[in-house]
């Protein structure tokens, strides 16, 4: 066991973990964040996708104490005031949602394409989401979206 401190979403959270604890199950179980879906548990899916230090990384394959002392944004993050973001916005305007299931680390990896490029073209937008499977949309709809939201970009 090890005690790790996060901050997550803006919250600092302190607790004592086993150390083959993830944080995926940290988040999810421990936390009750439960936007943090296991879909494969192996890093192929993107469900778990989360920022840690501003970049995007599959919860499932990074221990709760590989990740002690640093800075974690999940989906509820992105909700400003109780307003959703932007990318949440969009998607949720174009359709770019079935099951949901995926929906979270998809926007996680998203945000942070356009945190470091606001103005992706198209290739890049695929590129930044390839990670994350979709086996409802077919992914144009989330591509719409998140090139919809580029448009309003500075």
């Amino acid at each position: 066991m090890k005690t790790i401190e996060l901050n997550i979403n803006g919250k600092k959270y302190s607790r004592t973990v086993p150390f083959h604890r993830t944080l995926l199950e940290f988040l999810h179980d421990d936390l009750a964040i439960l936007s943090v879906k296991e879909g494969c548990g192996e890093g192929e899916c993107g469900a778990c996708t989360v920022m840690l230090d501003n970049k995007p990384v599959n919860s499932c394959l990074i221990l709760a104490v590989e990740a002690d002392g640093t800075s974690i944004r999940t989906v509820e993050g992105e909700v400003k005031d109780g307003k959703l973001s932007p990318l949440q916005e969009s998607f949720k305007k174009n359709h770019a949602t079935q099951c949901g299931f995926c929906t979270p680390g998809m926007i996680m990896s998203a945000q942070s394409l356009l945190e470091r490029n606001p103005k992706p073209n198209e290739e890049e937008i695929k590129e930044a989401i390839e990670g994350n499977f979709c086996r409802c949309t077919g992914y144009r709809q989330i591509i719409d979206a998140i090139f919809e939201v580029t448009k309003n970009a500075k």
